[in-house]
């Protein structure tokens, strides 16, 4: 019986021995910020039309998409930057007439890399035919290199908390444990002088202003506390 009781309390020490006790942390947020000017701005256009044959509508529609489409090829936008978003033709009862109507419309979407080129790509986009611009949104193409900029300065902005908190306690930070990200690039709200509609085909004054876009990224992380 004694021999069995032994066992068991050597047992139970072994276990107690084995446990890992959580060791302690400091878990603060770092924060990086990159700004920089967009470099390339995406335009969405559309091409509508509307009348009472919808053969003929479908058919004024596509002639004018086709002109846009040679206008951009002959501007020089590379095939891969326009896409067509949508192509819709639909059946309306016109209250007031009693009659039906058509509406054939075709959605474009085209990336312009040379900002400097903005103003007299709208205008020749008006003057094949284009009557509705949806909106614009800017873009940086060195996006991959200013998110990998604010991740090195999230962390380098947490580790900085991290010593500072340590640092009043007496204490040291170790290794960090857990890092979780979280990403917010900000895209630039154009300074519109006039509005997009109301546009002169003939005039080359400034219409926007692309300002900055911000890239932000936010870090939570986990640090041993020594």
């Amino acid at each position: 019986m004694k021999s069995i009781m032994l066992f068991a309390t050597l047992l139970t020490t072994f276990f107690m021995n084995a446990q890992t006790f959580p060791k302690p942390t400091i878990d603060v947020k770092g924060e990086g910020v990159v700004t920089i000017v967009p470099d390339q701005v995406l335009i969405s256009a559309r091409v509508e039309h509307t009348g009472a044959n919808a053969k003929e509508v479908k058919q004024l529609n596509d002639a004018t998409v086709n002109e846009v489409f040679q206008f951009l090829k002959n501007y020089g936008i590379d095939s891969k930057d326009v896409k067509t978003e949508y192509v819709n033709l639909s059946k309306n009862y016109d209250y007031n007439s009693k009659k039906y109507n058509y509406a054939a419309n075709q959605s474009i979407s085209i990336k312009l890399k040379d900002l400097s080129k903005y103003e007299s790509l709208m205008n020749g986009l008006l003057e094949t035919g284009i009557n509705r611009i949806d909106g614009i949104s800017f873009s940086s193409s060195k996006i991959n290199a200013l998110q990998s900029e604010a991740r090195i300065k999230a962390i380098q902005n947490a580790k900085q908390k991290a010593e500072e908190y340590a640092s009043v306690l007496n204490q040291t930070v170790g290794k960090a444990l857990l890092i979780t990200e979280f990403q917010n690039n900000s895209a630039p709200t154009p300074l519109l002088k006039r509005g997009m509609m109301a546009m002169d085909a003939a005039s080359e004054s400034q219409t926007m202003s692309p300002g900055e876009m911000e890239i932000r990224v936010e870090v939570n992380v986990s640090f041993e506390l020594n």
